[in-house]
């Protein structure tokens, strides 16, 4: 089987985790992380590939925060109400994994680094701490969930621009189904 392609044009990390569940709302949805070993492979995409392998459980640990983070983050993009579990949920998350960020003067090109998580949990304590700062801070008011109803994609959007998530299926779609209203709009004043 395949392995369907990363997303990695969210706008933020922590966002392109919930993009690892394509069409999430859809009635097939898309597992891009269905296995350790892809998961592994996703945080190596995302650079924070940990010092530990990457373990069964830790792929429920991942999958359990991209759940937790999708509702926080639809009502950040949508205004909806998200469930009263989502925040308490994302709290216990970050008090269970996260941990202090250790930065050094980078040894090429000048700059900094940081140190890679000890383990997968950890990487996902990252992306958690992301998601908190995004989701109380001003950059949530550049969060937009794509219009296609499978989908609902939540990405960053600072310019105010986009319409649909960066996926150009949804683009598409939209653009055709805009297109057959007009037609039809013109075909009953016409």
């Amino acid at each position: 089987m395949e392995s369907i392609p990363f997303r990695l044009d969210t706008g933020a990390t922590w966002l392109n985790l919930l993009a690892t569940r394509g069409s999430a709302f859809g009635r097939h949805p898309e597992e891009r992380i269905p296995t350790s070993e892809r998961l592994a492979d996703w945080l190596a995409a995302v650079e924070l590939a940990p010092q530990a392998t990457v373990t069964d459980a830790d792929l429920e640990l991942a999958r359990e925060l991209r759940e937790t983070l999708r509702p926080l983050a639809l009502s950040a993009a949508t205004g909806e109400e998200p469930s009263p579990q989502a925040a308490p949920a994302l709290m216990a998350f970050l008090q269970a994994h996260d941990e202090p960020l250790s930065l050094v003067a980078a040894a090429g090109p000048p700059g900094l680094e940081r140190s890679a998580p000890k383990d997968a949990a950890a990487a996902l304590g990252r992306l958690a701490r992301q998601a908190a700062e995004q989701l109380t801070g001003p950059e949530r008011h550049a969060l937009k969930s794509c219009p296609e109803s499978d989908c609902r994609g939540v990405f960053a959007d600072p310019d105010g621009r986009r319409r649909w998530c960066p996926s150009p299926a949804c683009a598409s779609r939209g653009r055709v189904r805009a297109h057959r209203a007009r037609k039809a709009t013109a075909a009953e004043t016409g």
